[in-house]
C-alpha cells in the first residue's frame, strides 16, 4: 500500500529534512502552518500525521494563531487512533494537547548538540522504537542511543496515561507514547546543516563543536534516523491494515 501522510510545518528552519528522502515513496502533504495553510480535519490527514518542530514555544497562541488548532488536531489524533509522530514542538505540543505540561524556558537550560538518550525498559516492547532497541547492546534498562537535539523548552508532566519511553541525562521525557502518537523531543531527521543553522541562531550554543561532534556520529545518526523513520511507516500501514471494528 502506499502511504499516506499529512505533515505539519510550523518554521521555515524545521523542515521535513532527511524525512523527506526516507519517505521518497510514501504521498506526502506538507502543510505550510507558518505559511498560512489551513489544518486539515482528522478525516483528512490521510493514513498517519506528523507535527515537526518549530522556534516558538507550544503556548505562543499570541504569535503563533494557529497552534490552538494544532493542539486540537493531536488531540482528535489521538482519540481517533491515528498514527502520530510529534518532533520537538510537535512532541510538546502533543503533551499540552492530551492533558500533560510543557515548561518554557525549562530550569536546567538548553540541550543542544548529539546527546545520549537511554531507552527504558518499555521501549524494548514499544511498536516504534522496539527495533531500534533490539539492536542495541547491553541488558534492557542500560540500553543507549545517539540523537541530535536543540531545544531550552521541555515536556515536564507527561499526560495521564502515557507511556515513558526515554530520558537524557539533562531531560526526563525525551520519548513518550499516548494512546497511537509518539513524542520525541530530539530531532532523529536533522542533517548537518540544519543543525548547524539552528546552532548558529542560538545564543549559547557552540556551532562548531555541535558541528564537529555530529560529523564524528554522523553514519551512526542518519543509520538510526533511517531505521526510526522506517520503523513509524511500519506502524502506519499496520493500522491502516487493521480491521475496522463495529
Amino acid at each position: 500500500m502506499t502511504v499516506r501522510l499529512t505533515v505539519v510545518q510550523s518554521s521555515p528552519e524545521a523542515p521535513l529534512d532527511r524525512l523527506a528522502g526516507w519517505w521518497s515513496d510514501v504521498e506526502l502533504t506538507v502543510v505550510r502552518a507558518d505559511q498560512g495553510d489551513p489544518l486539515p480535519t482528522i478525516d483528512r490527514v490521510g493514513d498517519g500525521l506528523v507535527v515537526l518542530g518549530g522556534l516558538m514555544n507550544a503556548y505562543d497562541d499570541a504569535g503563533t494563531p494557529w497552534l490552538p488548532g494544532l493542539r486540537a488536531l493531536l488531540a482528535d489524533a489521538v482519540s481517533s487512533h491515528v498514527p502520530t509522530l510529534g518532533i520537538c514542538l510537535g512532541a510538546q505540543l502533543l503533551a499540552a494537547a492530551t492533558g500533560g505540561r510543557v515548561q518554557v524556558a525549562a530550569p536546567p537550560g538548553p540541550e543542544a548538540g548529539v546527546v545520549d538518550i537511554w531507552w527504558r525498559p518499555e521501549a524494548g516492547a514499544d511498536a516504534l522504537f522496539g527495533p531500534l532497541v533490539a539492536g542495541l547492546p547491553g541488558p534492557a534498562e542500560r540500553k543507549v542511543s545517539a540523537q541530535p537535539t536543540l531545544h531550552s523548552d521541555a515536556v515536564v508532566d507527561l499526560p495521564p496515561g502515557a507511556v515513558w519511553l526515554a530520558s537524557s541525562n539533562q531531560y526526563p521525557y525525551q520519548a513518550f507514547r499516548v494512546g497511537s502518537a509518539w513524542g520525541v523531543q530530539f530531532h532523529p531527521e536533522v542533517s548537518g546543516p540544519t543543525l548547524r543553522g539552528w546552532a548558529e541562531g542560538h545564543e549559547s550554543a557552540d556551532a562548531d563543536a555541535i558541528l564537529a561532534d555530529y560529523t564524528a556520529r554522523e553514519d551512526e545518526l542518519v543509520a538510526t534516523g533511517a531505521l526510526l523513520a522506517a520503523s513509524f511507516l511500519d506502524v502506519v500501514r499496520e493500522a491502516a491494515d487493521a480491521p475496522v471494528s463495529a
